[in-house]
């Protein structure tokens, strides 16, 4: 493997995956940045940064990204999007309605509201937005009437006791498909402005980026990779402007270029991480 110089971020640290392949391929004159919100992902860097000096952690949101880094100065940026299999495995942390924990789903469990704390107190029609808009589910009316009605009943504190109230309301499963999935998925991106986060950290990745430098963006559903289709498309193209208008290619506010087309996992991948069966990477370069 050729050893590549430069400064790179891994804006989804996790445990270190990614990190760990990154600084495998880097020159000992390279450098790389991690950023997570976790603290338990903090702790995992901790190891990693007295083992190698090349690497430094940021303990923050990635859409902080622009506070840790210098304008025009990265060869490459990560994002690993979504929640991470360790935080979905850990039924403490409350991700997951396949095992019984509290009801969190907060990336950073010490910043913000909870999920328990957001479902006792919003009003039925701002459940419903959530659920549709950020869920797509297509009986997000049904799901917040019945979320309304057992909360009035008895409070709702646990991931298994959501999903059955979930459940019930749903009145036609899509298969191979758990019905609070699109609930819980809704729910997750509202409580941590996941989607908010990401266009915040893809305005600021271009800003960091050197010329020639990549954006790497791997996403897990269909609402994040709009977002980054939609990024990407628009800095390729810049602004519109009116066919002869004498503006130079530069003030046309293009700022980046696709690499390829989006990246799908292979059969063999899913067989190896089922979880990556819906992983979606698309590629830029800095212009």
């Amino acid at each position: 493997m050729v050893s590549i110089d430069g400064a790179y971020v891994d804006g989804t640290f996790g445990r270190g995956g990614h990190s760990t392949r990154i600084l495998d391929a880097l020159s000992p004159l390279g450098t790389l940045l991690a950023l997570d919100q976790d603290p338990a992902a903090a702790e995992a860097a901790q190891n990693l940064s007295e083992q190698d000096a090349r690497f430094r952690f940021q303990a923050c949101n990635f859409r902080s990204l622009n506070e840790h880094v210098a304008p025009a100065s990265l060869q490459g940026v990560l994002l690993d999007l979504g929640v991470s299999s360790p935080q979905l495995d850990d039924p403490e942390r409350g991700f997951s309605f396949s095992a019984d924990g509290p009801l969190d789903m907060r990336m950073n469990p010490a910043a913000g509201q909870s999920a328990q704390t957001w479902l006792a107190t919003a009003d039925q029609d701002e459940l419903a937005q959530v659920l549709k808009d950020l869920g797509e589910e297509r009986f997000a009316k049904r799901i917040a009437s019945a979320i309304v009605k057992s909360r009035a009943e008895a409070p709702i504190t646990r991931t298994c006791q959501l999903a059955e109230i979930i459940s019930a309301a749903n009145p036609r499963w899509e298969a191979y498909k758990h019905p609070a999935t699109r609930s819980f998925q809704a729910i997750r991106l509202f409580v941590n402005s996941e989607l908010e986060a990401l266009k915040s950290v893809l305005a600021s990745a271009v800003e960091a980026l050197a010329p020639s430098g990549r954006l790497v963006v791997i996403s897990f559903h269909s609402l994040e990779d709009r977002i980054v289709k939609r990024f990407i498309r628009q800095a390729t193209r810049g602004i519109q402007l009116p066919p002869g208008v004498p503006v130079q290619f530069e003030a046309r506010g293009v700022s980046l270029k696709q690499i390829g087309s989006a990246v799908k996992p292979t059969d063999d991948e899913v067989a190896q991480n089922p979880r990556a069966r819906s992983a979606i990477m698309r590629i830029a370069e800095r212009i």
